[in-house]
């Protein structure tokens, strides 16, 4: 589910880094920034002026007042009047252009907040796109360990008790990352882009069976801690007899897709059973991720290869 943001939140958000001064239209505070439309992710939420497909936050620079002060003041009034009634959420005058009279009067009667800022247009555009498709992206929890391996964001699925914990743990001593254990925040921040966060309540923490809470930033250092990573990778864990491993695919494992808000990601089951080292199964299964994404099969190399004996041998 996407959060909702207002104008009043927005403002407190970025009042220092983006140095936003609020100059009229104060009435519009509650007004909210998300797209009226369900879409799947916020798009067009902020841009330099546009009449045409008004943004939620219409950015004001030096081009448009440019624009304005050379045009008829009764199109200038036009324009003005067009862009505070088709209701943004928020006009931002930017590259420290000091907001006229006309703008604050109809920021005041559309009760639409008018703010004012020295930094350039461009930087608060790309400032405020970045941390809205962030903030108002459709969002879900889920369970498991979410690592960095080999640059790569996976996410360890299984049963409870079924190892997870042990096995993360086993891979930060390893040199890979820990982004978040047990409960991980996954985001879609663009069409097919899943961003896997950490709750601010268990940054650093983890839950070991028998060991209870470790903070693995004080065992192991800064860099065996994560913040956030994309998703690329599923790694489910299920325990298996060891009779039944026999059973399984020898050619390709178990690969299939999950999907996650619409997005499928690749998913690859690894039995879990005794004397088997998951730590180096694991790695080795991003590595063959990377492969396949780069277009390298083994599985089919393989066969090919078997094919092209065969048929040298029977010629």
């Amino acid at each position: 589910m996407a959060a909702d943001l207002t104008v009043r939140d927005l403002y407190a958000q970025h009042r220092d880094d983006l140095s936003f001064e609020w100059i009229a239209g104060y009435a519009g505070a509650d007004r909210s920034v998300s797209t009226e439309k369900d879409e799947p992710f916020p798009r067009a939420l902020v841009g330099h002026l546009n009449l045409v497909r008004c943004h939620r936050v219409q950015v004001v620079g030096h081009e448009e007042c440019d624009h304005l002060s050379r045009i008829e003041a009764e199109a200038c009034e036009e324009m003005l009047r067009g862009l505070f009634d088709s209701h943004p959420a928020c006009v931002i005058v930017a590259d420290g252009i000091q907001p006229n009279d006309a703008l604050k009067l109809h920021a005041d009667r559309t009760e639409t907040a008018l703010l004012r800022t020295e930094r350039p247009s461009r930087q608060v555009v790309g400032d405020l796109q970045y941390s809205l498709s962030r903030t108002l992206a459709r969002q879900m929890t889920v369970h498991g360990v979410f690592m960095e391996v080999l640059g790569v964001g996976v996410l360890v699925t299984g049963k409870s008790g079924v190892g997870k914990s042990e096995l993360a743990l086993d891979l930060v001593s390893r040199g890979h990352r820990l982004v978040a254990d047990d409960v991980v925040e996954l985001a879609l921040i663009a069409p097919d882009i899943l961003e896997g966060r950490c709750p601010a309540s268990i940054v650093d923490f983890m839950e070991v069976r028998g060991l209870g809470i470790v903070n693995v930033r004080a065992l192991f250092g800064d860099s065996a801690v994560g913040t956030h990573k994309y998703l690329r990778l599923i790694i489910n864990l299920e325990t298996v007899d060891p009779q039944e491993i026999s059973a399984l695919d020898r050619l390709e494992g178990i690969h299939r897709t999950r999907n996650i808000l619409d997005v499928e990601v690749p998913e690859v089951t690894l039995p879990v059973a005794p004397g088997r080292g998951l730590a180096v199964l694991t790695e080795c299964t991003v590595r063959n991720h990377i492969l396949r994404m780069k277009g390298y099969d083994p599985a089919r190399d393989f066969v090919e290869k078997q094919n092209r004996l065969m048929q040298r041998d029977s010629a």
